[in-house]
């Protein structure tokens, strides 16, 4: 039956080849003459060709939008000598690509009471390729008086994708401090990543009331292994090493805490 029909189709073009041979004018291979079209008017071409010379472009570009994100980078719960830790660092903006306002939040809760609190109002601007200049306030609730402060940082992307955060930190009366965060995302699959993360802390001055000490203050290592059920949601579990230095660590060992503590954790990491 296959050969058949391959003898057929042969034959059929054979004839064709013939006809287009015999009577190129009425074979099927044949193109039929263009039609004749008119020649466009003044009017069309104006219409088609419009005069853009007095038009500022930038009203053709689609509108920088308003957009807002709000983002638990960690709400973890943690247990050291003996008491349940309750840990969390925010950090939410609103505004358009250039221009926006940063509200920042961090804070530990030990045993039911709060030992750190404090929230950030940072103005916001791009400066450069992945790089945002910051400035506003910060207010300390805990530990100590409460105290504002001036803040002025950068943060950004830096080379090979290393999330970067530099702030300083100014009061009325003198004091000055810095703080330091690095962070990184190690994709192990789409969805399992591993965020390696050190964050160091400086002051200028002895803070008695906050039992800190003047220099490098406090230190902190983690490692945390998070898996994205939904791009907005992802639970994990980690490990922290914090170490606090000079007379830091001397006031928490005459508090009765202490100075170098490591900390297994298990929280969460979403935005909306």
């Amino acid at each position: 039956m296959r050969g058949l029909l391959v003898k057929n189709l042969r034959s059929l073009s054979q004839l064709a080849l013939a006809l287009t041979v015999l009577h190129p004018d009425t074979s099927v291979f044949a193109q039929a003459a263009p039609s004749e079209l008119p020649a466009p008017t003044d009017a069309e071409r104006e219409a088609a060709f419009p005069d853009l010379s007095d038009m500022d472009l930038r009203e053709m570009m689609m509108e920088d939008p308003f957009n807002t994100l709000v983002l638990f980078d960690r709400l973890e719960a943690q247990e050291a000598d003996g008491s349940d830790i309750l840990d969390w660092d925010l950090d939410a903006w609103a505004g358009r690509d250039v221009d926006k306002l940063w509200v920042r939040s961090e804070g530990e809760r030990r045993g039911g009471e709060t030992e750190h609190a404090e929230v950030e109002l940072l103005w916001g601007r791009v400066f450069g390729r992945w790089w945002d200049v910051v400035m506003g306030i910060r207010q300390d609730f805990e530990p100590g008086p409460r105290r504002s402060w001036a803040a002025f940082g950068v943060r950004g992307l830096a080379p090979y994708w290393f999330e970067l955060d530099a702030t300083a930190y100014f009061t009325e009366g003198g004091q000055a401090a810095a703080r330091l965060e690095a962070e990184y995302d190690l994709l192990i699959t789409q969805r399992l990543i591993l965020q390696p993360l050190i964050e160091v802390t400086w002051y200028m001055e002895d803070d008695a009331e906050r039992e800190i000490g003047s220099g490098i203050s406090s230190a902190e290592i983690g490692l945390r292994l998070r898996y994205e059920i939904r791009r907005e949601i992802a639970p994990y579990i980690g490990v922290l090493r914090s170490r606090s230095f000079g007379d830091t660590a001397e006031a928490a060992r005459a508090s009765g805490r202490e100075a170098n503590e490591t900390r297994f954790v298990v929280g969460a990491r979403f935005w909306f």
